[in-house]
């Protein structure tokens, strides 16, 4: 009788493990149990555009410091010889 009643529950587990594994909550247990090693493809695309947006920055950020040193140099040439003037004076009539 015992025998009978391990054979039924193990015929009842079957179908029953089958439905809770492929339940929403069965498919989370295995995203969980595969760890967090594998990255979706969205998100290592995501991560690799970040990537190049950061290496855009650094070199918009290196023109910016450029333009405005060369900003600066021109400013003090200006203020250093403010009544000079490179073009010839006026022809009088």
């Amino acid at each position: 009788m015992a025998f009978l009643g391990l054979i039924l529950l193990v015929a009842l587990m079957i179908p029953i493990m089958g439905i809770v594994i492929d339940s929403p909550i069965g498919k989370a247990l295995a995203r969980r149990l595969e760890g967090p090693d594998q990255v979706p493809p969205p998100l290592a695309d995501l991560a690799r555009k970040v990537e190049v947006l950061e290496s855009e920055m650094e070199d918009l950020q290196r023109t910016m410091t450029a333009l405005q040193e060369e900003n600066q140099f021109l400013q003090r040439l200006l203020e250093d010889h403010p009544g000079r003037s490179s073009l010839p004076p006026p022809k009088s009539p």
